[in-house]
């Protein structure tokens, strides 16, 4: 283990260009805590709200450069209250722990999908390295 996380935003792309992966369908289950998404490619998939909760691409927890990212503990019960449009290219996620600041972008959606596995052991193993846990 390296220490370090996968970055909250790609290298290169347009987020707005016709290569960009397009949803034709957002789901928001407030009660469960989760959001689901249908890509025009035939990709679906769901996302826990606490995964989008420490996934965030904000700057509170991705930090202003590299490996500056923040490990947020105890977000295991973490609640979508709302989500709103940023133009044609992005969500911003309102959770219930009053956290607002990301810009969720289709690509970083489709990212965090693809990198699910990988992104949760990371965090996972830098909780404990932490001494944190999802509940406090």
């Amino acid at each position: 283990m390296t220490g370090e996380f996968p970055k909250a935003v790609p290298d290169g792309g347009n987020y707005e260009s016709n290569a960009a992966p397009w949803p034709t369908e957002l789901r928001v289950f407030k009660e469960e805590g989760r959001l689901e998404i249908d890509f025009a490619d035939g990709h679906a998939c769901a996302l826990p709200a606490e995964y989008l909760r420490v996934e965030s691409p904000s700057a509170e927890v991705q930090g202003h450069g590299p490996n500056q990212k923040k490990i947020v503990g105890g977000r295991r019960h973490v609640k979508i209250a709302s989500v709103e449009p940023v133009g044609h290219y992005a969500i911003r996620i309102v959770f219930d722990d009053r956290h607002d600041s990301g810009i969720y972008s289709w690509a970083y959606l489709r990212e965090l999908s693809e990198t699910r596995t990988e992104r949760w052991a990371a965090y996972e193993a830098a909780l404990a390295q932490r001494g944190l846990s999802r509940d406090t």
